[in-house]
């Protein structure tokens, strides 16, 4: 028998138990997408210190967008999860499909400008024309992934927003293993397949992607989620909802494409200092990547938490919730930081790099896994922020801590040309700096009364 709307109830429970049942799926499914890049990069090594280089720019190109898509997806995650709480379950498919639309909208978008804007920003960024070169035809393969991309963080955000996060792994599960199968067979050649070098990355990546996206709404169509919450019922376009969605996700995706603009603006500098320390950079990242899955699964269970303890009316709850899952994702990102510090050159011979490769970035891992430590606190409170509506907060947190970043990794890199560990300093002032305006605002208690 098929659930009428009212019958179901989506409102979450204020403890550790209902934390980590969010928490852990969503970690998982991070984790995939990161281990999926870490394996582009380690088949791209073996091509040589040029390429794991130039896949950091391309890498950070790509992500600019993918975090606009991201902003997108945790204010539509917000206001999802409001409706969850309220127990206004026939807006949540409607909510959705005006998510699916804007998405689809700005991918065509982000094609054509790197289509018109790439190659001029590049061919003036970097130094050297074999990287200009090799990066423009990585990015037109990797960008038509774009659309898929965005549909598949709509469906994260309706997954964790109702709930559902548990289903989460299946997806990025078998875009990972896609992913790393086509790798193999498309970077080098093997299996009779075409060796398409560096541009081998980006094809399995898109056709990851897609294998990803259709067999995740394939399991939501078999678990029922898709009649549960009247998916398809009515797709037709609603100003009211997509207006909404907008004022809610501007801001995030103004914040989010500042962000990794900035880290681009990053990397360049870092190119000018050579193919090694753009090589260790790119390794960072995916330190980052990997070992901060669970800071951002936490921060995604707070945004969704915050967001349905709210529509239920329990405002007074909110700081306590916070603070649980803010213990949680401390704790185990100290163990993380203990364990790099510990083995750092276990970590960096994956790469299949030289000894002097895994020497110049065992000083920046010891600067990246403090940083963990404070991302894990303030991306708890910052995303909190998400949850109660008021993005312009994000916005205003984001372009301060901007700010100090890129002062200081100009003059630090650029003018001073002090060694890349220096610059990667840079991350532990970025987080102190986001952490302090987003913390102010939850305790002063100005969110209690924003209606979303």
């Amino acid at each position: 028998m098929e659930q009428h709307p009212r019958d179901i109830n989506l409102q979450l429970k204020v403890t550790n138990k209902q934390i980590l049942q969010i928490a852990l799926p969503i970690a998982a499914s991070i984790v995939v997408p990161q281990i999926n890049f870490i394996t582009n990069n380690i088949f791209l090594g073996r091509l040589g210190e040029q390429s794991l280089g130039v896949a950091g720019i391309t890498g950070v190109y790509y992500l600019i967008f993918a975090v606009i898509g991201a902003g997108l997806n945790s204010g539509l995650q917000a206001l999802i999860s409001r409706r969850a709480g309220e127990n206004r379950i026939a807006e949540i498919g409607t909510l959705f499909h005006q998510g699916v639309r804007i998405a689809l909208g700005i991918a065509l978008a982000g094609i054509f400008l790197t289509y018109c804007i790439a190659p001029f920003v590049l061919s003036r960024a970097l130094h050297d024309p074999r990287h200009v070169e090799m990066a423009l035809h990585f990015l037109y393969i990797r960008i038509w992934g774009l659309p898929l991309l965005y549909i598949y963080q709509m469906r994260n955000a309706l997954l964790v927003g109702t709930n559902n996060s548990r289903f989460l792994v299946v997806g990025t599960l078998a875009e990972a293993v896609v992913n790393i199968v086509l790798d193999y067979g498309l970077i080098q050649g093997h299996w009779g397949m075409p060796a398409l070098g560096f541009n081998g990355a980006a094809v399995s990546s898109i056709i990851a992607e897609a294998a990803g996206l259709v067999i995740i709404f394939g399991v939501m169509r078999w678990t029922g989620i898709t009649r549960q919450l009247q998916l398809f019922r009515n797709i037709r376009y609603n100003k009211a909802q997509t207006k909404l969605i907008l004022n809610q996700s501007t801001p995030l995706i103004l914040q989010n494409a500042i962000s990794i603009a900035t880290w681009e603006f990053f990397y360049i500098l870092i190119e000018h200092h050579g193919e090694t320390a753009l090589a260790v950079s790119n390794t960072m990242r995916n330190i980052f990547g990997l070992f901060g899955c669970l800071t951002w699964a936490f921060a995604a269970t707070s945004n969704t938490m915050v967001a349905n303890i709210i529509g239920q009316g329990q405002q007074t709850r909110v700081i306590g919730l916070v603070w649980k899952i803010v213990r949680m994702s401390f704790g185990i990102s100290v163990v993380i930081c203990i364990i790099l510090n510990l083995a750092p050159g276990f970590f960096l011979q994956v790469y299949g790099q030289q000894p002097a490769f895994i020497q110049a970035a065992i000083p920046v891992v010891r600067v990246v896994s403090l940083a963990l430590v404070l991302q894990s606190i303030a991306t708890i409170w910052l995303n909190a922020v998400t949850g109660t509506g008021n993005t312009i907060i994000n916005l205003i947190s984001e372009t301060l801590s901007i700010l100090v970043y890129g002062i200081y990794v100009y003059t630090t890199l650029e003018v001073l040309n002090l060694p890349i560990a220096i610059g990667w300093l840079s991350e532990m002032l970025y987080w102190i700096v986001l952490f302090v305006p987003s913390f102010w605002y939850m305790m002063s208690g100005r969110w209690k009364d924003k209606v979303i």
